[in-house]
């Protein structure tokens, strides 16, 4: 598994370019899930994947599965082309991700709890690159 965080290391930094980031700000503009991330209601999760922070209303709960989804779809054509798990590609895709959340947004801590973004780098997983 070390090899692969070491091709996704690669991998990652391709994705960042590539358009996984910027994909994620352009969905920060629909209005409820904007809304719902400045709410403290969603956040970032280390597996790659958006997270309820608390129990979201169906309407939330339809724009972040359909998030998520398009996640997945993202994540499984980048592990191919990487030669990683789809799993790989999305937990190194959560730690940038993690990473780039800003102070007062939410997301996953290392022992699975949520966490508010402060000043101070999020806290990583040992399992990121």
């Amino acid at each position: 598994m070390a090899r692969s965080f070491q091709k996704l290391g690669l991998a990652a930094a391709a994705f960042a370019v590539a358009g996984m980031i910027p994909a994620a700000a352009l969905a920060q503009r629909d209005p409820a899930y904007a809304a719902a991330r400045a709410a403290g209601q969603v956040g970032e999760k280390v597996d790659g994947y958006l997270g309820y922070v608390v129990p979201p209303s169906p309407s939330l709960k339809a724009v972040i599965d359909e998030l998520n989804i398009k996640r997945k779809a993202v994540y499984a054509e980048k592990a191919a082309a990487a030669h990683a798990t789809v799993e790989e590609y999305a937990l190194t895709s959560g730690c940038l991700l993690i990473s780039q959340t800003q102070p007062g947004e939410k997301y996953q801590g290392p022992d699975g709890t949520w966490k508010t973004r402060t000043s101070a780098p999020p806290l990583r997983d040992s399992r990121c690159p």
